[in-house]
């Protein structure tokens, strides 16, 4: 097994669920550039690693990206070779490289504005090179990555409101909103789940919600077969945004997913639709 396939199956995500449905080659290419930026993402995470020398780690993977790797090993050899197979822009991949390492020191978005342009890196990026990879045509696709990726971004900003907060004290929420209904940062700290809080986490949804409409009118009807993947995501994490609302944001209190079973089903749904 590579090194790519190795990582892609020990994190078990969302995203590697949906790649199933790719055909071989797009699939494993997939498989490369989803371990690609899981590598990234855990160099900069490592807390068993000095902040300076998780920096050092991904200026060496950007220099590498950039300028070409002086003794690149096995993984970084497939990185690269994916990138020139399928015309990936260095910029999308150093834009990755760079929105992780945002993530060293603990962060404080003021407006959504300064949040939008974090999620364009961490999660734009990503599906602006994963639409290369599915093959897309239309140039309306770009758009459709776009705001799919603030839609799942922000999915996963609200989920994971606890964990970041015990993981160096992260808050990804604008402090404007918190400011807007009356919820302080101290509030968020000491967890406290009140009108305030679950306005506050409506809001936010509805915002989600709104990038999810955005991306499902933007689906051009000759992308829509290469786009699979990417509209099996979309489904499964709209479908988590709706139960975190729908129970009233127990953030606290536990870490929302979505079952096995219903994947499968979401899965087969859009097997039998494309068999049509």
């Amino acid at each position: 097994m590579s090194t790519a396939s190795e990582i892609t199956r020990k994190a078990k995500s969302n995203l590697a669920f949906a790649l199933n449905i790719l055909p071989r080659e797009r699939r494993e290419d997939m498989v490369v550039f989803y371990a690609f930026c899981r590598t990234i993402d855990d160099l900069a995470d490592d807390p068993g690693v000095p902040a300076a020398e998780r920096a050092r780690s991904l200026d060496a993977w950007e220099e590498g990206i950039r300028e070409g790797f002086a003794v690149a090993d096995a993984f970084q050899r497939e990185v690269v070779a994916l990138r020139d197979r399928r015309q990936i822009p260095n910029d999308l991949l150093v834009a990755i490289i760079d929105g992780c390492r945002m993530d060293l020191e603990s962060q404080r978005f003021q407006t959504w504005e300064d949040l939008s342009g974090y999620i364009w890196k961490v999660a734009c990026a990503v599906g602006l090179v994963s639409i290369r990879i599915f093959g897309c045509t239309d140039p309306s696709s770009e758009r459709y990555a776009v705001a799919l990726g603030q839609a799942l971004q922000l999915t996963n900003i609200i989920r994971d409101i606890d964990e970041d907060l015990a993981n160096g004290g992260r808050i990804y929420l604008p402090l404007a909103d918190l400011a807007r209904f009356g919820y302080s940062e101290q509030d968020l700290v000491a967890r406290v789940r009140d009108a305030r809080f679950l306005a506050l986490m409506d809001y936010q949804a509805e915002r989600a919600e709104a990038f999810f409409r955005e991306a499902a009118g933007s689906l051009a009807v000759c992308d829509r077969r290469a786009l699979l993947p990417a509209r099996i995501m979309g489904e499964i994490y709209h479908l988590l945004l709706e139960k975190m609302r729908n129970e009233g944001f127990h953030l606290f209190e536990k870490r929302y997913s979505v079952s096995k079973l219903r994947k499968l089903m979401i899965l087969t749904k859009h097997l039998l639709a494309c068999a049509d």
